[in-house]
């Protein structure tokens, strides 16, 4: 991953987690929480493809085992949020750009049920049976709900960022203003060329006038 991807992704990622803590974790909903971390990856992963999208899974998930009040085993939500963002990434369009917002609403769901199943999945192996107190139906319909209502304030607009980023437009500013200097370089050396030409034509009109008047100088002697 070059140094601009790698910097946003932590960026959003880091800015994602700390309001998931912070905020969306104390929202005490009914069911599930919404998972801003989630979206983030799926976004990237929709703009970097399947190998980036792993990446950067595997890193929010390592991220969210650590943060508090994390109360599972480090490594757990890692493996689940790799597997999201390679399998989203596989959706990532051939331009990068999408053609409608179907598609990315049909991916939200899909992570959101598949991150939930394989979350349970992986606690169930390890021992954890929380889901199975809370309800595992219940935790995928409110988690596929909640996230299908905050992807469309979410995920474009990290798009949008991550293709930002992709294109680099600080780059095109530098050559940009490069190409900029040069044209004026050389338009102050041909306005430089266009006053010295006319300094010469002036200098050429004086000397015709001055043989002129020489020549009428000489005719006048010559009369005489």
């Amino acid at each position: 991953m070059r140094f601009n991807r790698m910097l946003l992704s932590v960026t959003l990622v880091v800015v994602a987690l700390v309001i998931q803590v912070s905020v969306l974790a104390r929202l005490h909903l009914p069911g599930a929480v919404p998972d801003l971390v989630l979206l983030t990856v799926l976004a990237l992963a929709l703009v970097y493809g399947h190998v980036g999208g792993a990446l950067i899974g595997f890193g929010a998930g390592l991220l969210s085992d650590l943060a508090p009040p994390a109360d599972h085993a480090a490594g757990r939500y890692a493996l689940v949020l790799c597997v999201v963002g390679y399998l989203a990434g596989l959706a990532k369009p051939e331009n990068g750009r999408l053609k409608s917002a179907t598609g990315p609403m049909v991916v939200v769901v899909a992570a959101a049920v598949g991150s939930t199943v394989l979350y349970a999945g992986v606690g169930a192996l390890v021992g954890d049976t929380a889901a199975r107190h809370v309800g595992l139906s219940s935790l995928l319909i409110t988690a596929a709900l909640y996230d299908l209502l905050l992807a469309p304030f979410v995920v474009p607009v990290l798009m949008a960022l991550a293709r930002r980023a992709e294109n680099d437009p600080l780059a095109d500013g530098g050559a940009a203003s490069k190409a900029a200097d040069v044209s004026s370089g050389w338009l102050s050396s041909s306005g430089t060329g266009l006053r010295i030409g006319s300094q010469r034509g002036g200098l050429r009109v004086k000397a015709a006038k001055a043989r002129v008047a020489r020549a009428g100088r000489i005719k006048g002697v010559k009369r005489l």
